[in-house]
Parts: structure tokens; C-alpha cells; sequence
């Protein structure tokens, strides 16, 4: 009987969790096929009585005077500036963590970059500000993509220092006995063990970017190297008088993430489960 209930207080609970995060999705999509009359009327009905998907249509239009035209550049504007910095992040933070994993008493280098990303970001605001300037990099993309970095790679650096702790080195000593050098190891040997949590870094790391919002707004001021979180906040602080318009944008801007997510799911779970476990 204990077993009974205990099965069902964990899928309840996971009910529970599903639904918290579900229920506004599907709100939020409702919401973007819900005609104008509909989003007003009083008392509010859960269902709309006639279902509109043009904003839709319009949000992936490219037709001069419609959103799309703002959507769908600042879309690729995340696209570019997300990828980018989490591949940057990543071909930097890999031989960074593997060398923090195998050579002993380089651990203080590692603690400083995590203490620096603690602080908050608004203490950083003024020194990259005058960087970006010094080096004309403001409102421009590769600006981003470098402030984002400063973001992503103490994460990175850190998920996959653990993560080579837990890998054997029995076979890294094999294999230069047999006359690999350091970076063929790590190549050859350590990197396809650690293959499920480079998967489940990058995500994280290209999340990160992806929804960031400070520094966006405050070294890009041009709309032609805007990201989507801002152009967002545009949408809400009165550039769309459409709810619905709003809402469609929201469900827009999930689909990459979310695409990426179905994609990496397998290396996803693989990863956080071995990152879990120690020796």
C-alpha cells in the first residue's frame, strides 16, 4: 500500500510540474488565435469563438510595413550571436576544463572566474562599455558575442571540469605510453567519453545567450544588430497594440529552443545523468 501511494505522489507531483509549465504555453498560444473581441470580452471565455492565425502570417512575412520584418531580423540577429558565443565558449572552454581536471593546483584560476561571473552584471556595465567602445565594437553583433562569452564560459568551464574529474584516466596514461600527445588525448580519447555533457553544455550555454536581456539592451542600440528579447520588450512597450501579436511572438521565440532541446534530448539526459555521478 505505501508502494501504491508513493507511485502516486511522484506522478502526481509530475503532473503537477507538467502542468505549471504547460499551462501557460498553452495560454500564451490561445491567446495569439484569439481575435481581438475575444481577448476583451467580459467575463473572459478560455477558448476563443473564431480562431485567427494571421498573426502568424505576418510575424514570418517579409513584406515591407508588417512585424515580421523586425521579428525575423532580430530572430536571426539571436540565432547568429547565441551560436556563435557557445561555439567560441566552447572550443575555449574545453581544453580550459581539461586542463583544470588533470593538472592539480590550478584550482584558484577556476574559482576567481566563478567568482567573477557571481558578481552581478551591472557592476560590469561600465568596463565593457568603454571596452566596446575603445575597440568600436558597440551595437554590433561580434560586441554581443564577446560580452556574451564573459557570461558563458566560466559556466561551461566548470560543467566540464567535473565532468572530466569523473572520466578514467587509465586509458588518457595508455594512450601516451603509446606516444599521444596532450592535445591528442584530449581529442582522441577524452572528448568522444565526454560526449553526452559537451551536448548538454552547449545547450546550456546557448540558453544563456539566447534569452539574455541586460546587456543586449544596453550596447545595442541599433535595431539592425537588435536580438529578440529586446525586440520583445519593443512589442510590449507599445510598438504592437495587439495582444494576441504579443502572444503569437512568444510562441515564436520558443520554437528554436525547443527544437534544440527535442534534438539534443538523448545527449541531454545522458549528460546530466553522468554529470551526477562522481567516480
Amino acid at each position: 500500500m505505501k508502494v501504491k501511494l508513493r507511485h502516486v505522489g511522484k506522478y502526481a507531483a509530475a503532473l503537477l510540474v507538467a502542468f505549471s509549465v504547460l499551462a501557460p504555453m498553452g495560454w500564451l498560444f490561445l491567446m495569439s488565435v484569439s481575435a481581438a473581441s475575444d481577448l476583451t470580452r467580459v467575463p473572459l471565455e478560455w477558448l476563443p469563438r473564431q480562431w485567427d492565425f494571421t498573426r502568424y502570417g505576418k510575424l514570418l512575412s517579409l513584406e515591407p510595413g508588417q512585424p515580421g520584418v523586425l521579428f525575423l531580423h532580430a530572430l536571426g540577429n539571436s540565432l547568429l550571436v547565441a551560436t556563435g558565443a557557445t561555439i567560441i565558449c566552447l572550443l575555449l572552454a574545453i581544453p580550459a576544463a581539461f586542463s583544470f581536471s588533470r593538472y592539480r593546483g590550478r584550482d584558484g584560476w577556476l574559482f576567481a572566474s566563478l567568482a567573477i561571473y557571481m558578481v552581478p552584471p551591472v557592476a560590469f556595465v561600465l568596463p565593457l562599455y568603454f571596452l566596446l567602445q575603445q575597440f568600436d565594437l558597440l551595437n554590433t553583433r561580434p560586441g554581443l558575442i564577446i560580452v556574451y562569452c564573459s557570461l558563458i564560459l566560466p559556466f561551461l568551464t566548470w560543467m566540464l571540469k567535473n565532468q572530466f574529474d569523473t572520466l578514467p584516466q587509465d586509458i588518457e596514461q595508455a594512450a601516451r605510453l603509446d606516444g599521444l600527445r596532450v592535445w591528442q588525448v584530449l581529442l582522441r580519447i577524452t572528448l568522444p567519453l565526454a560526449k553526452p555533457v559537451l551536448g548538454a553544455a552547449a545547450l546550456f550555454g546557448w540558453l544563456l545567450a539566447w534569452d539574455e536581456f541586460f546587456y543586449a539592451l544596453l550596447f545595442i542600440s541599433n535595431i539592425a544588430a537588435q536580438t529578440l528579447p529586446v525586440t520583445i520588450a519593443g512589442f510590449t512597450a507599445g510598438r504592437a497594440t495587439d495582444d494576441g501579436l504579443i502572444a503569437a511572438v512568444g510562441i515564436l521565440a520558443s520554437v528554436p529552443p525547443l527544437f534544440i532541446a527535442i534534438w539534443l534530448q538523448k545527449t541531454l539526459v545522458s549528460g546530466l545523468a553522468s554529470g551526477g555521478s562522481k567516480g
